[in-house]
């Protein structure tokens, strides 16, 4: 069986990476007849006067065309004598820099082409740094329009040599530098006269040779589960992919983040039964006994892998709005979305020099490390170990699109998975201790009105029995850091009365979802119309009535 090698091009706009992969197909006769034919009609009103433009093999896009740019990733799948490929054509232009990084996250190498006339430039850099962090540990580089320097070996040697400096922090596995001209075909698909000072394979025999593929044989069986499968009431089985290592019938697994085990009773790959499944099969995996998995858990055989409601992690902004602390998003580690915060931004990258630059702000296609905070613990591991869950992506409550992508750097400490124990004495034994339902009540509008309504329904509450705890914020904290808070009095058995400022309504999805059903919102009460007294009597009777019917 022929090895696949998954791999993008890349590079600023106009150096080519559109051409150099459609040449290739071209001379290796990797194109259907028809396909050939169309090429050979649409260059006769392309932009080379009549001659072959092959970019128009993978810019399909109007757009495209018209602008002679790549906009989209363009895929593309072929196979010759040695192996099969797919490859990922992506944009040069700074403004589709996520359209990159989209391509940059599947594959296992990448070809960044430099204009031989201009040189490694600013986006080359980021490109480069989008690459190591995605992952890629195999880079080509293209030094293309060597035609238009004459073949000049000693510009060739200046471009390898300032490359290398830019890549010399990335951890690489392999670097090559290839001289080319991807209008003319040399060194593509075979060696050119026009470089004898160069020693090296041509592009496509390089491609076809590379080996990137580490072996997964050390690693422990690890799958996210992406969905529950219950056709009927005899049948439920857990489907998703496997990552890493293998799995057998009779093997147990740990279920994360729960911790409960279970054996391997039938394994199903498509709907058939196998004794064994490796990595990068689907399957769905049925267990000898009931357990609580959902999408977004994680099946392994190794207890190691790490849990955190609070992670520093290395991201790419590519949203049109600025990156602040506080702000709210959707954050996606594998299969599992839960809601979070930018708690902190603790310095940006330069693209040029890789040195950290303190930054209190984030705009389009700037590099960062940031922290994060979650509303529960979630399953992640280190990118380099288990890549599906060691990188994320940022998504926007409102508009759902993909604001950020970023690898995991670390858990952070102090986080409330750090310090809480499980014990038997569980939040329904504290609640019932106290004879209460817990709940969080949330006071909305003006500080200082809605603290003096919330201290005297607290009065009010602990004159008729209630156990509370009254919490403040008045100075800025994050409305999901309030909720966890009052979250933990809950655990307690508490009722946690908050007065906080006025809510976004990001914030109130983000303390709806950490809190659940035990939240009520008071923002109705108009002190211009009621007293203090007259005010929190009523929200006496609101909570009361809310806690009889919970």
């Amino acid at each position: 069986m022929k090895s696949l090698l998954k791999f993008i091009t890349c590079g600023s706009v106009d150096d080519g990476k559109s051409t150099l992969i459609g040449h290739m197909l071209y001379d290796a006769k990797l194109l259907f007849a028809d396909q050939e034919r169309a090429l050979e009609l649409d260059s006769k009103l392309g932009s080379r006067g009549g001659k072959i433009d092959y970019s128009l093999l993978l810019d399909g896009l109007l757009a495209e065309r018209e602008q002679g740019i790549t906009i989209d990733v363009a895929y593309r799948y072929f196979t010759t004598d040695h192996r099969s490929f797919i490859v990922a054509d992506t944009p040069g232009h700074e403004e589709y820099t996520r359209n990159m990084a989209v391509g940059a996250s599947f594959a296992d190498l990448a070809v960044i082409l430099v204009d031989a006339t201009k040189g490694v430039i600013t986006q080359t850099k980021r490109h480069a740094r989008i690459c190591a962090l995605m992952g890629i540990k195999h880079l080509v580089l293209a030094v293309n329009k060597m035609d238009l320097v004459d073949f000049d070996p000693k510009k060739f040697e200046a471009i390898k040599e300032d490359f290398s400096r830019t890549t010399a922090e990335f951890n690489l596995q392999s670097i090559q530098v290839i001289p080319v001209s991807a209008t003319e075909g040399d060194n593509i698909t075979k060696k050119s006269q026009n470089t004898p000072w160069y020693e090296g394979l041509p592009l496509l025999a390089y491609l076809e040779n590379v080996d990137v593929h580490q072996t997964d044989d050390a690693k422990q069986f690890m799958m996210p589960i992406q969905r529950v499968c219950r056709p009927d009431h005899t049948f439920r089985g857990f489907q998703g992919q496997i990552e890493t290592g293998s799995i057998s019938v009779g093997d147990e697994l740990t279920t994360l983040p729960s911790h409960e085990k279970a054996k391997v009773k039938r394994i199903l790959v498509t709907d058939q039964d196998r004794d064994t499944a490796y990595a990068g099969q689907p399957v769905t995996i049925q267990l000898d006994r009931e357990v609580d998995v959902s999408r977004g858990c994680v099946f392994t055989k190794d207890s190691q892998i790490q849990e955190a409601d609070s992670f520093a992690a290395t991201i790419l902004w590519m949203d049109d709005s600025v990156l602040t602390p506080g702000k709210n998003y959707l954050v996606k580690v594998g299969t599992k979305v839960l809601p979070g915060t930018v708690t902190a931004i603790k310095h940006k990258i330069d693209i040029n020099t890789g040195k950290t630059v303190l930054a209190d702000h984030i705009v389009k296609n700037e590099l960062a490390r940031c922290e994060f905070s979650l509303s529960d613990n979630i399953v992640f591991d280190s990118f380099e170990e288990y890549k599906s869950i060691g990188g994320f992506i940022l998504i926007d409550r409102v508009t759902n699109m993909t604001s950020a992508c970023g690898v995991i750097d670390q858990a952070l400490q102090g986080t409330e998975a750090s310090v809480r124990l499980d014990t038997e004495v569980t939040r329904n034994v504290r609640a019932e201790q106290k004879g209460q339902h817990p709940l969080t009540v949330w006071f909305t509008g003006s500080v200082a009105d809605n603290l003096a309504i919330a201290k005297e329904v607290e009065k009010r509450m602990v004159a008729t029995g209630y156990h509370t705890m009254l919490l403040e914020n008045g100075r800025g904290e994050s409305a999901q850091r309030v909720a966890e808070v009052a979250k933990l009095m809950n655990d307690a058995g508490l009722i946690a009365l908050v007065s906080n400022a006025s809510m976004s309504a990001d914030d109130q999805v983000t303390a709806r979802d950490i809190l659940g059903k035990e939240y009520m919102e008071v923002n109705e009460y108009d002190t211009s119309k009621h007293s203090i007294e007259e005010a929190a009597n009523n929200v006496v009777k609101r909570v009361v009535k809310y806690l009889i019917n919970i």
